[in-house]
C-alpha cells in the first residue's frame, strides 16, 4: 500500500521528513484527478533523461541546485527558483548538488 497523501488543510513543512518516507526518496504529496504534487529529491550526478508531460509543469527548487534542459537551452534551479513549462514540452534535468524540489503536474482533461 502506498503512502497516505496530504489531505486538504493540512501542512506539510517540505523540508522536513515526511513520515514513513526516507529522506532520500521521492514521493506523491497530493494526487488527484487533474493535477499531482511531489517532492522530488534528485543526487549530485543524477540525471533524468529527456521527457514530456502532456499538461503543464511547474518546478520549485527547495533545496541544492539542478540544471533543466528546456528546448536544448540549460536554466539553473537553486533555492526559491520556480519555472513554467507548457504540456508537452521537452526538458531534462540533472542534479549539480543533492536537491530537493517541489513538481506540480496538471493533467489535461
Amino acid at each position: 500500500m502506498g503512502l497516505p497523501h496530504a489531505q486538504p488543510g493540512q501542512v506539510i513543512n517540505l523540508l522536513q521528513h515526511l513520515e514513513g518516507v526516507a529522506p532520500s526518496k521521492t514521493t506523491a504529496i497530493v494526487k488527484e484527478d487533474w493535477f499531482e504534487v511531489i517532492r522530488l529529491r534528485i543526487r549530485a550526478g543524477e540525471a533524468i533523461p529527456e521527457h514530456k508531460t502532456k499538461g503543464p509543469i511547474t518546478v520549485q527548487c527547495l533545496e541544492g541546485k539542478v540544471v533543466f534542459n528546456v528546448d536544448q537551452k540549460d536554466h539553473t534551479l537553486s533555492p526559491n527558483s520556480w519555472l513554467y513549462l507548457k504540456g508537452g514540452q521537452k526538458h531534462s534535468l540533472k542534479g549539480i548538488e543533492d536537491s530537493l524540489l517541489l513538481l506540480t503536474i496538471v493533467f489535461q482533461h
